[in-house]
């Protein structure tokens, strides 16, 4: 068992029955009382950043993790299949452990986290950005960027992204996928 000392960024803990991992720490030592680690850990399952303090020399339970790169081949059902690329060998995840399925397109390299000691993955984080094409939006406005004004469009994943106005069908545009935002057109 571990304690506060070993606290650091990016230490993944069980915290509450919950996989957590350390976004963001602080020991303080105030001038009375005793010292404690003010820390800001994220869900590793949902997401959701939790905030908890910690007594100094409080036990923590320690969770080995591993980031691997997967290469995502197709869609099996609710399953995503997804392919080790040193060893070839295919994992099937189900769509709850993809932070955003809508913007998987074949061949993409993702990253998948799984447990060490239990070998099952945890979450599949995608590239912060992706380049796709639009398939279809309404007929832009040419020569209208002073505005701000966004139409929705939808890309070659089936996404629906909003998109400035003057973008068109067969455009090639740039999006985060951890916002589902419209980044910038792409030239070709």
């Amino acid at each position: 068992m571990a304690n506060t000392s070993d606290i650091k960024n990016g230490l993944c803990i069980k915290f509450n029955d919950k996989l957590c991992q350390i976004v963001e720490f602080q020991h303080v030592k105030p001038g009375k009382g005793p010292a404690f680690v003010r820390t800001k850990m994220r869900q590793i399952e949902t997401g959701r950043v939790l905030e908890n303090t910690f007594s100094a020399g409080h036990k923590i339970d320690i969770v080995r993790i591993e980031n691997r790169e997967y290469q995502y081949l197709y869609q099996d059902g609710e399953d995503y299949v997804f392919m080790n690329n040193e060893n070839y060998e295919q994992v099937n995840i189900p769509k709850k452990l993809i932070e955003k399925p809508e913007f998987l397109v074949e061949g993409m390299t993702c990253t998948i986290i799984f447990h060490a000691e239990e070998e099952t993955p945890l979450v599949v984080e995608l590239p912060i950005y992706i380049i796709s094409e639009v398939t279809y939006t309404e007929p832009g406005i040419k020569g209208d960027t002073a505005t701000n004004t966004m139409k929705p469009a939808t890309i070659a994943t089936g996404a629906e992204v909003r998109v400035p106005l003057f973008i068109d069908n067969g455009e090639i545009i740039k999006i985060d996928t951890r916002t589902g935002v419209y980044m910038e057109r792409v030239k070709s």
